[in-house]
């Protein structure tokens, strides 16, 4: 009777120690997804260097949610990730300021660089040959 409360009182400690070592490991990669995500927020790069730079023209129609655009641009090439661009956005002085229209952007510009030629008040409708 005796050596099954120590061998009981030995697992109902190990398993707290299991329980603890993977809380410590699920905050430790829950807190370094977070941080890289939040660092990616303000120092995202371009798509491709700009001598590489390809020209895609985006349509852009009124009621595109920040959402939706990131969608699109994501899509077309434009960003690498629509959810770390719709942060981006939000956090921005370009956030509901998007004008509709078509615009011409290149996979060289960064995403603050697209959000202001989107919300420019002098927007250039780029026409393209039929």
């Amino acid at each position: 009777m005796n050596a099954s409360k120590i061998v009981m009182k030995i697992v109902s400690i190990c398993f707290g120690i299991l329980i603890t070592v993977l809380l410590v490991i699920g905050l430790y990669q829950g807190g370094k997804k977070a941080y890289n995500f939040g660092h990616r927020v303000f120092t995202e790069t371009a798509v491709d260097l700009p001598e590489e730079g390809e020209e895609k023209v985006v349509n852009v129609t009124s009621g595109m949610g920040a959402k939706e655009l990131g969608d699109l641009l994501e899509k077309k090439g434009l960003i690498r990730d629509a959810e770390l661009f719709f942060v981006q956005l939000k956090l921005s002085s370009y956030s509901g300021k998007m004008k509709e229209g078509t615009y011409t952007l290149s996979t060289s510009m960064t995403a603050y660089e697209m959000m202001q030629i989107m919300s420019a008040s002098d927007v250039e409708e780029t026409e393209t040959e039929e």
